[in-house]
């Protein structure tokens, strides 16, 4: 595992003393890289400081994107968190499982762990670009964590692995921004075969959006890419012809 390469990344945070208590609590586990996306509050007010005792460094140092998509673009891997199950979600997986694969990953490649809004988490835009998601059991009673909770239980487990585990490098990835180009193409050479779309009007989205979680959960090479878009050229060409 390569410490730096895995970033906590909170989604438009509103709570200032989050923030800050998420600063605290991925130093506390050895980590450094905290991304804030569109926050609406202040999040370098007394509360944050006050929240980030020990850690003002990390709290100062976060990097603030004004959209998901770039917070992600130069990532090779996108897990979600979660306490919401549904089978459109893709791979839910239990945090102790997904940790090992940020941990194998994040060897070689760049990972991004999203965390949502305090009141509603991420929404279903944000969900479909993740590659995967994680969740972390909690009571039936209360099954809501607190935000700083969450982003200390996931550091926590990361922090955990045994690096000496990881005896073979992982071959890297291509970032989110070559990917999303490959969907796009994928979604052009589905339309040109003109697939029977009957029975539901939402199955082209359904099938993209699967694609997505496939490819997503556990990333393409460089040399994969190539050759998916060959293949969406070789389908545009006959379906021209």
């Amino acid at each position: 595992m390569v410490r730096d390469n895995i970033y906590f990344t909170l989604v438009q945070p509103r709570e200032a003393g989050n923030i800050g208590a998420a600063a605290r609590a991925i130093k506390n586990m050895g980590f450094a890289r905290l991304c804030l996306v569109d926050p609406p509050c202040d999040y370098l007010n007394a509360e944050a400081y006050a929240f980030a005792h020990g850690a003002v460094d990390v709290l100062e140092g976060a990097t603030v994107y004004r959209s998901l998509a770039e917070a992600i673009g130069d990532k090779a891997i996108v897990v979600g968190t979660t306490r919401h199950m549904g089978k459109t979600r893709g791979v839910i997986s239990p945090i102790k499982e997904a940790v090992a694969g940020i941990s194998g990953a994040s060897s070689n490649n760049r990972v991004a762990i999203l965390f949502g809004r305090e009141d509603n988490g991420l929404l279903s835009t944000e969900i479909n670009q993740c590659g995967s998601l994680m969740t972390i059991a909690t009571s039936r009673e209360q099954p809501s964590l607190n935000l700083a909770q969450a982003v200390l239980l996931v550091a926590y487990e990361l922090s955990c692995g045994d690096d000496t585990l990881q005896r073979h490098p992982v071959t890297e990835l291509v970032p989110q921004v070559q990917l999303n180009r490959l969907y796009d193409r994928i979604e052009e050479a589905l339309r040109g075969l003109d697939l029977d779309m009957r029975g539901s009007e939402d199955l082209e989205s359904d099938i993209i959006r699967n694609v997505r979680h496939l490819i997503g959960r556990y990333g393409l090479t460089h040399w994969e890419v190539d050759m998916l878009h060959g293949i969406c050229s070789a389908i545009n060409r006959k379906c021209k012809k």
